[in-house]
C-alpha cells in the first residue's frame, strides 16, 4: 500500500472514530427491517499488522450484488462510499474515485480482509448463512444488534453493526 493510501486510510479512521453519537435516520414508513436499507453505527477490527479499526455510521442499500455503503460523520454527512455492481466496485472518498475488480478487492484494500458482503445482507435478513470463516450471531438481530466473528483464515476480524429502529 502506498504512503498516500496510508495516510488517506487513517484520515478516514480519524474522522469516523467519533461518528458513534451519530444521529439515526428515521426508517422509511412500511419498511421492513429484512428488506433494508440499513443505518446505525459499525465497528470494525481487522487483527493484522497493524491492527486496523473502522468505526463510525453507516447507511446500507442495495443486495450483495449490487449496492451501497455509505459511511458517515457525526453530524450525517457523507465521509466515504462503497458501491458496487457484478462488474466493479468503486471506494469515493475526499473527492477521488478509487476503482476495484471487485468488491472482496475494495474490502480487502480499505480494511485489511475481505468482508462477507453477501452474507451481511442474509445476515441483516435474519438468515444464518456461511461465509468463508466468518460466524454471525443473530441472537440480538432482534434488538437491533449483529456481531460477526472471523478466526480463519487469518488475520482474525470482527464486525458489530447496531442498526437504528
Amino acid at each position: 500500500m502506498t504512503r498516500r493510501a496510508h495516510l488517506a486510510g487513517w484520515l478516514l479512521l480519524a474522522t469516523l472514530v467519533p461518528a458513534g453519537c451519530a444521529l439515526p435516520k428515521a426508517p422509511a414508513a412500511g419498511a421492513s427491517p429484512a428488506d433494508g436499507p440499513w443505518s446505525g453505527r459499525l465497528a470494525l477490527r481487522v487483527d493484522s499488522d497493524p491492527v486496523r479499526t473502522l468505526a463510525g455510521g453507516f447507511e446500507l442499500s442495495g443486495n450483495a450484488q449490487s449496492g451501497e455503503l455509505r459511511l458517515l460523520t457525526p453530524l450525517g454527512n457523507t465521509v466515504s462510499s462503497l458501491s458496487w455492481t457484478p462488474a466493479s466496485a468503486q471506494l469515493r472518498s475526499q473527492g477521488e474515485v478509487r476503482s476495484f475488480a471487485s468488491l472482496d478487492a475494495l474490502s480487502r484494500e480499505l480494511a485489511g480482509a475481505e468482508l462477507p458482503v453477501a452474507a451481511l445482507f442474509q445476515w441483516l435478513a435474519g438468515q444464518d448463512a456461511a461465509s468463508a470463516g466468518w460466524q454471525a450471531d443473530l441472537s440480538q438481530l432482534e434488538n437491533g444488534r449483529l456481531t460477526a466473528r472471523r478466526t480463519d483464515p487469518a488475520p482474525a476480524a470482527e464486525l458489530r453493526l447496531v442498526l437504528d429502529r
